[in-house]
Order: structure tokens, then sequence, then C-alpha cells
């Protein structure tokens, strides 16, 4: 396997081409952008991090029966995906209500309920992100009702699998926002981009302290320590399974 030239760079990931068709190269970079790239900054070592807790999670869900573009990691910053075409969604799944949805729905943060809420926002910058419904993205294009019906499904085993993982690491799963591609290889729909602390709500169990990228949002520094901290829990829970 050859890395080829650059085909995207986005705000955290650059993503290259290989000589193999349908398989590309993740490289994750040491930037963090929040709030629609309006607050950006740069943490050495964030990058490993992200790429190494997304690998762990990722990996998990493969052997576990839910298909992910994660295919096997290649160095400290960089892993091998399949390449995709990506489907313009994000799949918010809460188990707690924080951030946005907390004001939202004028409750307070961390309130507990007994459902599970799934959301559905559209991956567009220049309109921020906003969260839209099924009708929504079928006149849009952006999926079928049978294909959001099926992201819907496989966002929830996710959240089934990943939250009993984070209590054994300590942690609290409090939201995460899952993405979907098609593969180019088969076609099929399947978890794409990465799943780690820039993409989930992380809270501590035992003492409530956030462990992901709010710390860089709120400006509650400790940003790299706190990421380094998943990543060691997690790593003793996938050894102890």
């Amino acid at each position: 396997m050859t890395k080829g030239a650059l085909i995207f760079e986005g705000n955290e990931k650059q993503v290259f081409a290989t000589d193999h068709p349908d398989q590309v190269i993740f490289r994750y970079k040491d930037v963090t952008v929040a709030f629609n790239n309006v607050k950006r900054a740069r943490f050495k070592g964030k990058g490993a991090l992200d790429n190494q807790i997304s690998a762990i999670l990722l990996d998990y869900l493969n052997k576990n029966g839910v298909e992910t573009h994660y295919i096997r990691t290649l160095s400290d910053q960089e892993q091998l995906c399949r390449k995709i075409e990506i489907i313009p969604l994000q799949v918010v799944v809460h188990n707690r209500i924080a951030g946005s949805l907390a004001y939202r729905l004028g409750v307070p943060e961390g309130f507990r309920h007994a459902n599970t809420i799934v959301d559905l926002r559209y991956n567009n910058d220049d309109l921020e992100d906003p969260f839209i419904n099924r009708d929504h993205a079928v006149a849009l294009g952006l999926a079928t009702y049978q294909e959001l019906d099926g992201m819907y499904n496989a966002a929830r085993k996710v959240n089934d699998l990943l939250k009993p993982l984070f209590h054994k690491a300590g942690i609290e799963l409090v939201d995460m926002k899952i993405e979907f591609g098609r593969a180019s290889d088969t076609g099929a729909i399947i978890i794409s981009d990465e799943i780690s602390p820039d993409t989930c709500r992380l809270w501590d169990e035992a003492t409530g302290e956030r462990m992901d990228k709010d710390r860089f949002r709120l400006d509650l520094s400790r940003v790299v320590e706190s990421y380094t901290n998943v990543f060691e829990r997690l790593k003793q829970a996938i050894e102890k399974k």
C-alpha cells in the first residue's frame, strides 16, 4: 500500500489516496475547532490521541457487527480506511441532555431522560449544521427513508455497544455524533469519520468532569491530558474483555 496525493483537507483531518482504489489514509491533525470554525487552536499530540481512540472504538464496532470505514492503524496519526462517498448527515444520539439540546428544550444541563433521543443534522458548515427531520433529508435527496432507517438502527446499536464499554472505563457516554458514507467497494452505508472525544460528550462517572471537546469549547484547559485519560482507560477496558 502506497500513500498518494492529498485528496481532502478538513480542519482536523487530511485524507490521502492510496494505490488501492477503494482505500484511503486518514491523517489526524493537532488542530481543534469549535463553533463552526470560529474558535480554533493547536494542541501537540491531540491528533495521535484522536487517531488511537477512534481506532479502538471503530475496531470494536467492526468486531461486534457494525460496519465502519476503519481497516487498521498505520502510525500514531494515520489509519487506513475504506473509501466512502460522504452522506452529509449527522445522526446524534443522546443518553443525557446536554449542550445545545439543553438550551433548545429548556432543561438543565445533564438532564436524565428514560428514553434514547436520536437527532438528525444536515452536515453543512454554511448553514451551521442545522437540525432537520427525516422528511427534510429525503426532500434534499440526501438519503431515502429506508437508508435513514438503517442509519438510525446502526446509531442505536453503536450506542448499545459503546455505552457499556465506556462504563467499564468509568466514563459516561452522554451523547455522540455519528456520520455515515457509502462504501466505494460494496455500496453499503457504513460508519465513517471518527468516534472520539471530538465527536462525543464523555463525563467521568465518579466526578462528572468533562473529558471531551467541551474542555476546549468552554475553556476548561487540560485538553490533551483529558484525551490521554480517555485513551488509557479505554485501552485497559478493551484489554480486560
